[in-house]
């Protein structure tokens, strides 16, 4: 009898073991496929439930970046994988079968450009074959609080090198490293940038969000092409430190996503004071850690909205899709005022004079963070090996880099004077008083027209971009999907005065629950 009940014992235990063992089987195999869907909250809801792991999904998001970008659509869009996606998956498995939960990033996968600096296997680029071997000697503020969030930092994603401020005739998506990303939409057009990858593998649905950066239109403009979130805080209110610089004044990191509120929910997590970037300390009384918390799909009710009409003309399906989306908000309870003009025209050449200085002096900053042993240690260094190099210039020159160079610090009268005018051009002078005179809660614009094709020749064929006024001052502006010409997307932009992230992100919020438009790419396999 006792030999009976021992054998029943074992055969129970190894009965529990197996079911235990399928059950994870069963729960990483419904995970293979990605829906396009998902979201923050619902992956959240899957791992308190237990339906799936972090280690199933991570490896699901790899898989399907082999399949998509890699295999099956070519998009181009990612360009380095963590070797470490699946070690650091695991520990957070353990964690939350511990009973430790860091919050609502707690296992999510995301992508980053490849100009964010990670202290890890992954070197960072810019897309530069200069910056091949790359490894910077410290994570960013941004990837750094990423992990504290328990983010899955999966890969690094494709850009215009340099972030598209290298030369001319430039094409959007093109690195030396990483050659062409391609449209999540149609392939054959551009995907425009210089956020290229991390809004085509968002689209794809590569990862659930990704980190881009913005001087002027590179969050905003690939986000809107690609029919995605892209979110362009205030300047300062996400520090830059271990970001490869172009401006000073208007440089900025920030979260593409498929929806408005993973886009708030990702803000959240990245704020802070930081003492390696002096522009974070204006942020110490506007800043948030939940800007989720607060959004309401009736936010448009009694608001003031400015309709910028400068573009209106030059596209008319876009105009169509811009009329509507006037409509959708006037039901919606909103006032919506005629502007003609946001900020005056010589604000262009004034903006374009600071980042050449600031170019110039941030990047030999940025190299000589990187250590005595940096094969790259200065613009000049740079600028001799794209000479010598077979791949770097064969589409397009650096004239930029050779602008930059030729400048000297940032002491120069011109410099000072350029960055002054800029100042009370696009914000006293422009969107400030735009918004006093008008007593407005935010403007509206279109955020541009529909993808070009891809023309390495001849280079980027923008009809129009109206990133300008917030990418100048300094700004937030987010994106949200318009609508759709021929299935190309077309997104809306809601500008506000800075620090006003919280009403942005309520007021495109609701646009975004009561239009719904964003579809998933045809063209991927969701």
């Amino acid at each position: 009898m006792k030999k009976t009940a021992y054998t029943l014992k074992l055969v129970l235990f190894f009965m529990t073991v197996l079911l235990q063992i399928s059950c994870d089987l069963y729960a990483q195999k419904k995970v293979v496929v990605l829906k396009d869907k998902i979201d923050i909250t619902t992956l959240q809801e899957g791992y308190r439930n237990k339906t799936y792991s972090i280690e199933a999904i991570t490896q699901a998001y790899l898989d399907r970046i082999q399949a998509v970008d890699k295999n099956g659509s070519q998009l181009h869009s990612v360009l380095t994988l963590n070797p470490d996606a699946i070690a650091i998956a695991k520990t957070l498995d353990e964690e939350l079968k511990a009973g430790k939960w860091r919050g609502p990033l707690h296992g999510v996968p995301v992508l980053l450009k490849d100009n964010i600096d990670t202290k890890d296997k992954m070197p960072t680029t810019a897309g530069s074959r200069a910056l091949a071997n790359s490894f910077p000697l410290q994570d960013s503020f941004v990837a750094q609080k990423l992990r504290e969030a328990g983010a899955v930092i999966i890969g690094k994603t494709n850009l215009s090198e340099w972030a598209n401020f290298r030369g001319e005739p430039s094409t959007s998506g093109w690195s030396g490293l990483g050659g062409q990303t391609k449209n999540a939409y149609d392939v054959t057009r551009n995907p425009c940038g210089s956020s290229s990858g991390s809004a085509v593998a968002v689209a794809a649905n590569l990862a659930l969000f990704a980190i881009g950066t913005e001087t002027n239109g590179s969050i905003v403009c690939p986000a809107h092409a690609n029919g995605i979130v892209g979110l362009k805080p205030t300047v300062g209110l996400i520090s830059r430190a271990g970001i490869i610089p172009i401006s000073f004044t208007q440089d900025t990191a920030g979260p593409m996503t498929r929806t408005v509120k993973d886009a708030a929910i990702v803000l959240g997590w990245l704020t802070g004071i930081d003492n390696r970037d002096s522009k974070t300390s204006a942020s110490v009384s506007f800043a948030s850690k939940d800007y989720a918390g607060s959004l309401d799909k009736n936010s448009l009710k009694g608001k003031r909205i400015g309709v910028y009409v400068g573009v209106n003309g030059k596209n008319k399906e876009v105009d169509g899709l811009y009329q509507k989306a006037i409509e959708v908000m006037k039901v919606q309870g909103a006032t919506l005022v005629e502007i003609p003009e946001i900020t005056p025209p010589e604000v262009d050449g004034q903006s374009f004079t600071v980042m050449l200085y600031e170019y110039k002096q941030g990047l030999n900053d940025y190299f000589k963070s990187l250590g005595p042993k940096a094969a790259i240690k200065s613009v000049a260094d740079l600028i001799e090996f794209n000479k010598k190099d077979g791949v770097e210039l064969k589409y397009f020159n650096q004239l930029y880099l050779e602008m930059a160079q030729s400048k000297a610090d940032l002491s120069t009268e011109e410099y000072k004077k350029a960055l002054e005018a800029l100042r009370i051009n696009s914000q006293e002078k422009g969107i400030d008083k735009v918004m006093n005179d008008f007593r407005l809660d935010a403007i509206i614009a279109p955020t541009g027209t529909p993808a070009w094709v891809t023309d390495l020749k001849n280079g980027d064929q923008f009809t129009f971009g109206t990133s300008g006024p917030a990418a100048h001052s300094g700004y937030p502006s987010i994106t949200v999907p318009m609508g759709y010409v021929n299935d190309l997307p077309v997104g809306i932009s809601f500008v506000g005065k800075a620090w006003s992230e919280a009403a942005l992100l309520n007021l495109a919020y609701a646009y975004e629950q009561n239009t719904k438009h964003r579809h998933a790419p045809s063209l991927i396999a969701n």
